[in-house]
Order: C-alpha cells, then structure tokens, then sequence
C-alpha cells in the first residue's frame, strides 16, 4: 500500500494532479509555459535582506492606494508590470537605507521602495514581498514589480556583466512566474506610455522618472527575450506606447 501510494503521487506530479500552488512558493501563481516537458528558467539566487515593513507602513501604503488608485489595500495582487530603475547611488547601502527609512515623498507617506535591488557584484537582494504594493512608480505602483539596479546611469548597468547577468536571470524568471508579457517590462521613463499607468490625483499626473530611457530598454527588452525564447518561457505581447496626453 504505501509502495502504491508513492507511485500514485508521483504520478500526479508528473502529469499535473497536483495544484502548482502545492508545487512551488505558496500562494505564487505558477503558469503553464510553452508544451508540456518543456524548459524553465529556474529562479535565481535571491538574497533576503527585508526593509521593516510593519502595521505602521502597510496602513500608509493602504492610505495612499486608496487615494491614488481606488484601491483600499496594501496587497500588490496579480501583478501585471515590472519596472526597471537605477539607485542614482554607488552602494546597495545607501538605497536600502533609503528605502527602510519610510520618509515622506512629494510630501506624504508611504516613503519610496522596490521590491528587489541588485548590486554590482550581481547580488539579487528581495526587501520587500512582491505580494506587497511599494511606491516606486507613479501611476503603476497598483501593479508593478520595481527592480533596482545599484548605478548612477543606464548605460553603467548594462556595462556591467554580473549585474545585467543577474537582472535579466531575475526579469525573465518574474515574467515566468507571474505571466508578465515582454511588452510590460518597462524602464521608469516610459510610465507614461503604459495602457496600465492611472492616478487619481492631478499634480501627480505625468511626472516620471529619465532613469531607464526607452533606447536602452528596447535593448533590455531584446535580451530578456531572447533568454526567455531559449528558455521556453512565454513573452506575450511586445512593447507598445500608448499617448497619455503628457
């Protein structure tokens, strides 16, 4: 009997009895990718370094997705965006000290955050739950998954192997995981453009970030597809600027 039950549940992993929840990460949704059998990219290496992120910060950032996208939570549900950015600074110090300090921006609460940064050396560092909403981006923040990359420049992170290594190892494994299309990794700069970006309050309306111009990430976009292609893993729709009127 306990030979039998073995070789049932073996089975039922091999041919999809099993939910994929029960298979991987609780609670993260895994997607079917190309043809049964086929490869996956693996997750990467992930470092855990959490900024505090208490009752106190999770109210604020439910304060603040209310006033800005309707929504009254702090829950980052289904997301459907990555967004890539640079630190502006040369250690992964500084920003994670920035981001754990909860200091107003553009003068109200939650402070700003991403959900991984990546350093230098190609250290994948995860400092806050994707599950959780982080101010990185306006207009996206709802929706979006935010990527740091230690740097003070587009051009700087993708000079560097590891670290351009690492990111598009750790892209291509969230549009795996999440079922994001190639066409919703996004730099900062291109919010603007994103059919998904909204936000309720006017004088946010517009205001963007240069960092990750559209050049350089049309050249980000063509790598992580074309690991995501060798990979088998899904890449949807491409790219596509939508007029937001700014």
């Amino acid at each position: 009997m306990r030979r039998r039950t073995a070789v049932l549940v073996l089975g039922a992993l091999l041919f999809g009895a099993v939910p994929a929840t029960a298979q991987g990460d609780p609670g993260i949704r895994t997607l079917a990718v190309g043809e049964p059998g086929v490869r996956t990219i693996g997750k990467p290496k992930v470092t855990m370094k959490l900024i505090p992120f208490g009752p106190k910060r999770k109210r604020e950032t439910r304060i603040y997705a209310k006033r800005h996208y309707g929504i009254d939570s702090w829950h980052l549900k289904d997301p459907r965006m990555i967004v890539e950015h640079y630190t502006g600074s040369n250690t992964f110090e500084s920003a994670y000290n920035t981001f754990a300090s909860d200091s107003k921006h553009l003068g109200e609460l939650p402070g700003v955050c991403a959900h991984f940064i990546i350093d230098k050396d190609g250290t994948i560092y995860q400092i806050v739950d994707p599950g959780t909403i982080c101010r990185h981006t306006i207009g996206l923040n709802w929706t979006a998954i935010g990527i740091e990359h230690v740097g003070t420049s587009d051009r700087q992170v993708m000079g560097n192997a590891r670290e351009m290594s690492a990111s598009l190892r750790l892209t291509v494994w969230l549009m795996q995981t999440y079922g994001i299309s190639i066409g919703n990794v996004i730099g900062h700069s291109e919010s603007l453009t994103s059919p998904l970006y909204t936000e309720r309050i006017a004088s946010y309306r517009c205001q963007t970030h240069s960092d990750w111009s559209h050049k350089h990430m049309t050249a980000y976009r063509r790598r992580a597809k074309r690991i995501a292609k060798r990979r088998d893993v899904a890449t949807g729709s491409a790219y596509e600027a939508v007029d937001k009127g700014c």
